[in-house]
């Protein structure tokens, strides 16, 4: 089941990916738990380029805010 999950960082903050060092603007985290029994899965960060583009997703775990 997919949900929409529960933001580390209020949204448009500028997070980098810490794997691959790309950075964009947080716009939401999906979270995908079990049917059966309603455990977390994962959860997904979605991101945005600073300058406008296309979205893409992460793992939430491996992101962080660009200080």
């Amino acid at each position: 089941m997919l949900s929409q999950g529960e933001l580390p960082y209020p949204r448009g903050t500028l997070v980098m990916d810490t794997i691959s060092e790309r950075s964009g603007l947080l716009v939401g985290v999906i979270e995908e738990r079990y049917k059966s029994n309603g455990k977390l899965h994962k959860s997904q960060a979605f991101m945005v380029p600073e300058v406008g583009g296309i979205e893409w997703d992460v793992p939430l775990d491996r992101i962080k805010p660009v200080e």
